[in-house]
């Protein structure tokens, strides 16, 4: 049988006969009761289907696990309240004290704090390289290295990374995890291409209205899920609700529509603060100079709705343009309707030092803008506005 559209299996999946209701009840209990201790014991012997406990399983939270796991191509999903929570309990199912993990430099301001500060806390040993060079990761991988954490696209420089090429490279023993957040399993599916674990905030595109926290992590091999579920998802205690799950489950019927209009609307302003005077260099990987142009349209379906730009005039710009918005709202996060800009260096990066945010490939004139929903001409016209200001 021809496996369904993407579109298809986001609304539909798994159907599942709740009373026959066209959205799935939200089931909100803490605990589930056994009719017998026969029953009882086959749950938690793993031998009979059931529920024992929220933190350990749910109905809801196990459907939004399902989708996620067809739409990535994974063998099963474990759910997380965060996308953090998703990374971190990740990251340390995966590594033990003497384990090195290897990085790309750059990550999100709060995965960063993970491989830089907590993970050495417990002797695992941490490195950050440029992984769009091939050749260093060639040159980092010791006997030690147990696994490889990257986003691509990275935010907010939007690096493309070689999925494929990196699985080759570190071979089959060394975990790759992939943060797919900013792409969503509509324009990549890293498992696809040699990923081990895929992980997401779900708080932003999945959820896609600024409403929820959720986070997901999709595994490749079932067996590694259950481990990742039940020895730190259940013992670390990061577990999604129901009711976010719920409203995970919402937001991916329209993923597919949405990030098609994101991705529109992104590539037209990018396209425009290209060619504006007052901007010197726009990162946009859907943009032909983009450094990693070729290789995104090789590896994902699409661009994506996320992009950074840099300011002539340096930081003074930059805070005269924040300063002049009127339709797009400073703010942190990504892939709401709303059309979200940040300006890292006073913002999400700005305890850093000088050295990590020229690891990063940041200077105090980026700025970010999370592409939303509304009309691309009104959006392009608030920008023009403020960069006449500067």
């Amino acid at each position: 049988m021809k496996k369904k559209d993407f579109q298809t299996r986001a609304i539909h999946g798994k159907e599942e006969n709740f009373a026959r209701a066209l959205n799935p009840p939200i089931f909100m209990t803490s605990t589930f009761s056994f009719p017998d201790l026969k029953q009882a014991e086959g749950v938690f012997d793993f031998k009979a289907p059931g529920y024992v406990y929220t933190r350990g399983n749910n109905p809801t939270l196990k459907l939004f696990e399902e989708r996620m796991a067809d739409l990535e191509e994974g063998a099963e999903a474990v759910a997380f309240a965060t996308g953090m929570a998703a990374i971190s309990s990740t990251l340390l199912s995966l590594l033990i004290p003497g384990d090195e993990l290897l990085a790309h430099r750059v990550l999100y301001g709060s995965s960063h704090k993970v491989v830089r500060e907590l993970l050495p806390r417990y002797e695992i040993k941490t490195r950050q390289l440029d992984m769009t060079r091939p050749e260093e990761l060639k040159k980092a991988i010791s006997p030690d290295t147990r696994a490889v954490f990257l986003e691509t696209p990275a935010n907010p420089t939007l690096d493309i990374l070689d999925i494929k090429k990196i699985k080759e490279i570190i071979g089959p023993d060394v975990f790759l995890v992939v943060d797919n957040t900013v792409a969503t399993p509509y324009w990549q599916r890293p498992l696809t291409k040699g990923a081990d674990v895929v992980v997401h905030s779900a708080t932003k595109y999945i959820s896609g209205h600024g409403d929820a926290l959720g986070g997901v992590a999709v595994c490749g091999d079932r067996e590694y899920a259950g481990y990742l579920k039940f020895n730190f998802l259940t013992e670390l205690g990061g577990v999604l609700s129901p009711f976010n799950a719920w409203l995970m489950l919402r937001g991916l019927k329209t993923l597919k529509v949405r990030m098609v209009e994101h991705g529109a609307n992104a590539l037209e302003i990018a396209q425009f603060l290209k060619a504006h005077p007052k901007v010197e260099k726009v990162f946009f990987p859907g943009l032909a100079d983009h450094p990693g142009h070729e290789l995104a349209s090789e590896q994902m379906d699409g661009f994506g709705a996320l992009l950074s730009f840099e300011l002539k005039g340096g930081q003074e710009a930059a805070r005269h343009l924040l300063s002049g918005l009127e339709l797009i709202k400073i703010a942190v996060s990504l892939g709401d309707t709303e059309t979200l800009i940040e300006y890292p260096f006073a913002m999400t990066h700005r305890d850093y030092s000088p050295e990590e945010l020229e690891m990063f490939g940041l200077n105090e004139s980026l700025v970010r803008i999370s592409v939303g929903l509304e009309n691309a001409e009104d959006l392009i016209a608030d920008l023009e506005g403020a960069l006449e200001k500067i």
